[in-house]
């Protein structure tokens, strides 16, 4: 609901936070393009992760979804085009596109109406104070750029946390207004998050947010395994 919101053009900023394995990129990176591109193949996309080889991956996948019989039948209008259907790059028939690059990666010239940043950074990196000015001073001062229109354009932010100065923590801290859907492991406080226009789903404290797949005992040997602080800010948030 929250990235439709952002396809629709109803927000412009969001954050979107949780652990590690919980299918973000597969949302974010892959179905979200496609589906944009699906409803409007003139949307200009650009999707950033913190190395070309993810880029690369998740951006066969989504060009993978696209070209499948099945979107065919599902989106009539789209097509990808044989102009432009580079493994990074490709493009629809109506000019519309998703640009695959990594942070620190080249973007002269180009520019988009959606950008996605996909876990800009290694978690092994997010002790370095460099690394992570290296990756905010990108963000400010090359991907905002790129948006086409600045007053109405989209970037949607999908990490793990990792530093509280790492890339979510910094954009907050300008006072900017971004949405937040922050999805810790472990339910810390109760909330209300929306699922559609008229419906919620409450989580309570305590409650897991894959209990089926990572219980309670999981979860209390990877806190074991990787420290408290790694688990307190990768699976908490």
């Amino acid at each position: 609901w929250h990235l439709e919101q952002c396809r629709l053009g109803k927000c412009r900023r969001l954050i979107i936070t949780l652990p590690p394995r919980q299918l973000k990129s597969i949302f974010a990176s892959v179905a979200l393009p496609a589906f944009a591109l699906g409803h409007d193949p003139t949307a200009r996309i650009i999707c950033v992760s913190y190395s070309s080889e993810l880029s690369a991956k998740l951006a066969r996948d989504s060009r993978a979804v696209m070209g499948s019989r099945w979107y065919r039948d599902i989106f009539p209008g789209t097509r990808l085009s044989r102009e432009r259907n580079a493994e990074l790059d490709f493009m629809t028939t109506q000019r519309g596109f998703r640009l695959a690059t990594s942070v620190g990666g080249t973007l002269t010239g180009r520019g988009g109406n959606l950008i996605i940043l996909d876990d800009p950074m290694k978690p092994e990196e997010a002790l370095s104070e460099a690394r992570r000015k290296s990756v905010t001073d990108w963000v400010d001062n090359t991907l905002y750029t790129r948006l086409d229109d600045k007053r109405t354009d989209v970037i949607i932010i999908v990490m793990q946390r990792l530093h509280i100065e790492d890339l979510v923590g910094h954009v907050l801290s300008k006072g900017d207004e971004w949405t937040v859907l922050n999805l810790p492991a472990i339910c810390e406080i109760d909330e209300r998050i929306r699922i559609d226009d008229e419906h919620y789903h409450l989580r309570k404290v305590g409650d897991l947010l894959h209990a089926e797949r990572e219980p309670l005992h999981v979860l209390d040997a990877m806190k074991a395994s990787m420290g408290a602080f790694n688990f307190a800010a990768q699976y908490q948030q």
